[in-house]
């Protein structure tokens, strides 16, 4: 058995099992956890020193070998793959070097404001698109980067599932497995033997429709992890049998204090008093308390301040103007397209509603109690109808059975749009055949003549639209409610663009089957995506889409919002969006829709900044809405039609006391957003930590110039491809690198966008470690730890000592110490031998991209690398005083970004000796 005559801490350099290793966190005298040297954290192992055949022994880092010298460009490479290799850099926001999403300065408000609770307890109740999924998983990464906690899981509605399982994944390099209904059995089956789910998937996202259930919820309460992300929060804090299921399971995870817990919702108050009040005692159970106390001075208000964060887009673009942050949302630029119901179609509309008004007449006149069956058969043709000829057909053709006589009938979520808190409802179209009357065959017959441009007024108006938006650049997302509607706007912008890619998704498809189809389009220069409403949430479509049009109108306005929020949100980078209504202006349902409850609610999205949802009546409304259907069109309007000329009188009065609980809801709502507006941390106090910490890991312009210059000198130059993108050919790269890129998935050929690549990106990372370890083992390494290079950016001979430094950052929280290494990539320079400068400012990095202008013969540049590495050892103290000086700079930082956060920790920073010597640079004046 070995003895152990050795304390070693973050950071050092150890020898173990014939190699070199860098010690990490979490490592105790009788446990190391050890990376090796170049290598990645996948590459992390444990080991316990008395069990070793050879002693664990310190070990010192080798310095570069003349014999090994290169040309410039492959000494620049060596140090664009040291920095974009970092993970554990040394800044105070531990997570930057993991995470591949630049945030927004307002962005970092929420992590400022968990850095600052010892327990993580937060409501994000941020606009539709501004980020809360960014915000909470800065916070997740930054918790485990600092060692807080180890397991995370993300409950959200199932429609969400995979969207998160992606981000956590792409954004934040998180693996996360999907816990639903039809993978929970396959998951827990592949379990070994003893071992608890999250010990062996520490991420995993959780749909709460299968976690609801009582088996299901209790088995989770017992195994919850330390921190709960939950998304669409206010679904779980509303009445309902399902929702008050939710609100208890939350209840429990909050019992235990120390378990943090983030809640996110665009519409955390919504009229609804109780529910709002709910979601805030999740937080802390005296918040519940609050409820009609609107005092700002309130000392619990104060504290309900620091748990509690709420922004519109208006406040986030006061902010960016006030900052010079110049990166905002996009311009929504909103327009309408009417068109006629003229000739035939005009007709068939005409004769579907004396259908309806006939069923009507002769249901009152027989005495039958079928009234609610004949408002669903109205309601269900006329939407139909409106919707396009195939829906129409299919509305018609599906029977409705003449026995059903219950009050659900009307809350058909095929016939509706979904409530505010559950925006979730089906795409197929909902069944009006009552008779098999031949009335019933001549409207289907009609209803398919008049299928296409020529007899369909809306679907002509719709391309004439289009044609407008691509001719301008646009990539438009035509928005359907039904399934029979998207297809058949698909087939016939087809044949209308034949050069433009168009793709219809959805309800038919599964979640992954949709994300694909969008993903596909990607491939096409001009692109027109038709969807239901199953895209409006759970698909992100910023990245490849830039317009909006609303084929068919959402009788709640939420589902617009959401629409458009899938296209207008974080990561659109388009100057502008254009959101288009498409209504018929003489259809009394759109008339009826658009200007009595769409345009009150635009009314109140602009006095409050956000949308207040409709409160929910069905009955009212659907009485509403069958009373204006059933309006006719009088022959003025057929000749010159004015939506306007529509009365709207007796169904406005149905609406009314609806009317009047919106504005209450409206002002309730205002009161609060008064009361709980977000003061007390202004994201400029951090913006130049997040930009020093950029800087230090790498910027967009180093990793394109790392990649194209690593891919080249690897003989697999970039492809240009279209879109100023490029085409990566891996079969081209080294054996043993293509099988890394292989376990990582990237076997065929890789479209590279330069503007989506992060640093952390599997190539990005994996070219760098290939080319690190071949540095420091290859005979011939393809990037450099040593070179000579002539230039005209020096008078005089300067040399460049490319250097790691390795930190250990000590903190306590909750009064229990944390031990962390992190490491950066500094750069020394000394300007001349007799009289030498130092120079360890931002100029230093500037020499390294200097432009060479001649070549050396092979025993100068050996002589003058020996002569600079001699110089380096002559002066040992000037390493020593950079480290430290290094360490004193992040202990600064860190306490910097303390102060700004309130946090109530404590931080120290000691360097790791002797320092890292990665690369010597000698630059010699070109005299010519």
């Amino acid at each position: 058995m070995t003895t152990l005559e050795h304390d070693f801490m973050p950071g050092n350099l150890v020898r173990a099992r014939g190699r070199e290793w860098v010690v990490q966190s979490e490592s105790r005298r009788d446990w190391l956890r050890l990376r090796p040297l170049g290598g990645a954290d996948d590459d992390i192992v444990a080991l316990i020193p008395e069990l070793e055949l050879q002693p664990v022994e310190p070990a010192t880092f080798p310095w570069p070998e003349p014999d090994q010298a290169g040309n410039h460009a492959a000494a620049l490479l060596l140090r664009d793959a040291l920095r974009l290799k970092l993970r554990a850099g040394g800044g105070p926001f531990r997570s930057f070097g993991n995470i591949a999403v630049e945030p927004r300065g307002y962005q970092l408000v929420p992590l400022l404001m968990a850095l600052r609770l010892t327990t993580v307890r937060l409501l994000i109740a941020d606009d539709v698109g501004i980020g809360k999924t960014i915000e909470a998983g800065l916070i997740a990464r930054e918790l485990i980067d600092r060692g807080e906690i180890a397991r995370l899981a993300v409950l959200c509605p199932p429609h969400l599932v995979e969207q998160w399982q992606s981000e956590l994944e792409t954004r934040f390099n998180l693996h996360a497995v999907a816990l639903t209904a039809s993978s929970a059995s396959r998951i827990e089956r592949n379990l070994p033997h003893g071992i608890s789910l999250f010990d062996h998937y520490p991420v995993v996202v959780v749909s709460l429709d299968y976690i609801k259930s009582e088996r299901h919820r209790e088995h989770f309460l017992a195994i919850a992890p330390e921190c709960i992300i939950v998304d669409e929060a206010h679904t779980c804090a509303a009445s309902g049998q399902g929702k008050q299921l939710r609100f208890e399971l939350l209840q429990r995870l909050a019992q235990d204090p120390h378990r943090h817990l983030l809640l996110l919702t665009a519409t955390p108050h919504s009229g609804d008093e109780s529910a709002f009040y709910n979601l805030l005692s999740l937080l802390d159970a005296r918040f519940a308390a609050l409820q009609g106390r609107l005092s700002s001075g309130d000392p619990l208000r104060q504290e309900l301040a620091r748990h509690f964060v709420q922004r519109r887009r208006k406040d986030i673009a006061e902010w960016q103007a006030e900052t010079g942050d110049g990166r905002g949302f996009p311009r929504r630029m909103k327009t309408e397209v009417t068109y006629p119901l003229s000739g035939d179609w005009g007709a068939f509309f005409d004769n579907v509603q004396s259908y309806c008004r006939e069923l009507a007449e002769s249901i009152e006149q027989s005495g039958g109690g079928s009234a609610r069956l004949i408002w669903y058969a109205t309601l269900a043709l006329l939407r139909c109808v409106a919707s396009s000829p195939a829906a129409a057909v299919k509305a018609l053709t599906t029977r409705l059975e003449g026995g059903v006589e219950t009050d659900e009938l009307l809350t058909d979520e095929r016939l509706h749009d979904g409530q505010a808190d559950d925006l979730g409802s089906s795409d197929l179209e909902p069944p009006a055949q009552l008779q098999d009357a031949s009335r019933l065959q001549a409207l289907i017959a009609e209803a398919q003549r008049l299928s296409g441009k020529a007899g369909d007024p809306k679907l002509a108006a719709l391309i004439r639209h289009l044609e407008a938006l691509l001719e301008d650049g646009y990539q438009p997302v035509v928005f359907c409610r039904y399934v029979a509607t998207a297809h058949y706007v698909a087939e016939h912008l087809r044949k209308a663009f034949p050069k433009t890619g168009v793709e219809a998704v959805t309800g038919e498809y599964t979640p992954e089957e949709r994300r694909e189809r969008v993903e596909a389009m990607e491939e096409n220069e001009s692109r027109i995506l038709v969807a239901t409403d199953c895209l409006s949430e759970g698909i992100n479509l910023q990245h490849l889409f830039t317009a909006v049009i609303h084929y068919d109108l959402a009788w709640n306005p939420t589902r617009h919002e959401q629409r458009e929020g899938r296209v207008d949100r974080f990561g659109q980078r388009a100057g502008e969006v254009r959101c288009t209504l498409l209504w018929g202006q003489d259809n009394p349902v759109d008339g009826f829709v658009l200007n009595v409850i769409l345009r009150k609610g635009e009314a109140i999205q602009r006095e409050l900044g956000v949308l207040v949802p409709l409160p929910e009546d069905e009955v009212r409304i659907n009485q509403a809405l069958v009373k204006a259907a059933l309006m006719k069109r009088s022959e003025t309007q057929r000749q010159g039609p004015q939506q306007m000329s529509f009365d709207f009188g007796e169904p406005e009065r149905i609406l009314a006391p609806l009317e009047a609980q919106w504005k209450d809801a409206l002002e309730k709502a205002k009161a609060n957003r008064t009361v709980f507006a977000q003061r007390r941390i202004r994201p400029d106090e951090v913006l130049p930590e997040w930009q020093k910490q950029q800087e230090a890991l790498g910027t967009q312009a180093d990793v394109r110039r790392f990649v194209q210059s690593a891919c080249a000198r690897l003989n697999a130059p970039l492809e240009p491809a279209p879109r100023q993108q490029f085409r990566l050919l891996p079969q081209h790269l080294p054996e043993a690198l293509k099988q890394r890129l292989a376990d990582e998935g990237i076997t065929k050929p890789l479209l590279i966008d330069f503007h989506e690549l992060h640093r952390s990106h599997p190539l990005v990372s994996i070219l760098a470690e290939h080319l690190l370890e071949d540095s420091l083992t290859g005979e011939r390494p393809v990037a450099a730890r040593c070179a000579a290079t002539l230039t005209e950016a020096v008078d005089v001979v300067t040399t460049v000592y490319l250097l790691r430094l390795r930190h250990q950052l000590g903190y306590v929280r909750r009064r229990e110490p944390f031990q962390m290494m992190a490491e950066e990539t500094v750069a020394l320079a000394v300007r001349g031998r007799s009289q030498p400068q130092w120079l360890s400012d931002d100029s230093v990095a500037r020499l390294l991209e200097c432009t060479p202008s001649g070549n050396l013969p092979a025993e100068t540049l050996r002589r003058e690398i020996r002569t600079a590495l001699d110089f380096l050892a002559g002066h040992p103290r000037q390493l020593q005083a950079l480290a430290e000086q290094r360490a004193k700079a992040l202990l600064e930082d860190h306490q910097r970004v303390r102060e700004a956060a309130r946090d109530i920790g404590q931080y120290s920073v000691q360097s790791c000796l002797p320092v890292d010597v990665m690369g010597v640079y000698v630059l010699l004046p070109d005299a010519l």
